[in-house]
């Protein structure tokens, strides 16, 4: 009996000692954090010029929350003449405004279309435009002014036609040298105005076949509205 009682406090003490071991050895991982995901939403813009022979500048498009890139009987900015005179949107789609853009990156010729995709982190509030120069006039655009996307799910899509604008700050002249486009390859951006210097719907081409002896255009460059055939698809 008395070898059994010293034994026994003997084998506890010793496994006793061995676990202690084990926890000394013992290494604990830090846990796993997994930062928050960032929710993106995607829109596609598609568009197809409806023109018989108005080839469409290199298309832009934005999302932004405020503000709009042309105002009917209002003077247009220095980055819509920019684009109505030249086809450069650059400066339209760098407005303080803009929380993404993007462009095509070839002029959109008469029964061509593009696609553009936009991706934000944001949708409440959102508006998309959409912005091009009918090159083979002297100041005369087309596009989609901040219409609203932000209640739009995923697969639902939009339908628009764009409509032909005049933005007021060069003469319609139709002049040799005053128009950009393939029809005369003539100057882009001038920073002179004309006296009427407001946007407003655009009154069509005349040509020469129609009276205007010194146009560089024909009646193959008329056009009616709409210019542009828009689909705007919310895919993610």
């Amino acid at each position: 009996m008395r070898l059994s009682k010293i034994l026994i406090p003997a084998v506890c003490l010793a496994l006793v000692a061995c676990g202690d071991d084990d926890n000394d050895k013992m290494t604990v991982e830090p846990p796993v954090v997994t930062p928050p995901t960032t929710m993106t939403y995607e829109f596609m813009v598609t568009a197809v010029n409806l023109t018989q022979a108005q080839p469409m500048s290199p298309l832009g498009s934005a999302l932004h929350t405020s503000g709009q890139f042309w105002q009917i009987g209002e003077m247009a900015s220095e980055p819509l003449e920019v684009l109505a005179e030249s086809g450069d949107n650059s400066g339209l789609l760098a407005l303080d405004v803009v929380n993404a853009s993007t462009s095509s990156d070839a002029v959109l010729m008469p029964g061509q279309k593009v696609e553009l995709m936009l991706t934000s982190e944001m949708l409440e509030g959102q508006k998309l435009s959409l912005i091009s120069m009918m090159v083979n006039t002297n100041d005369g655009f087309t596009g989609l002014n901040a219409i609203d996307v932000s209640s739009m799910s995923v697969g639902d899509m939009q339908y628009y036609k764009t409509f032909a604008y005049d933005a007021g700050t060069e003469a319609n002249s139709e002049a040799p040298g005053t128009i950009p486009g393939p029809a005369d390859g003539g100057e882009g951006f001038n920073s002179a105005r004309e006296e009427i210097n407001k946007v407003a719907m655009h009154p069509g081409v005349v040509g020469h076949d129609d009276g205007l002896s010194t146009s560089v255009l024909s009646s193959l460059h008329k056009f009616d509205n709409p210019l542009l055939a828009v689909t705007v698809t919310r895919v993610k």
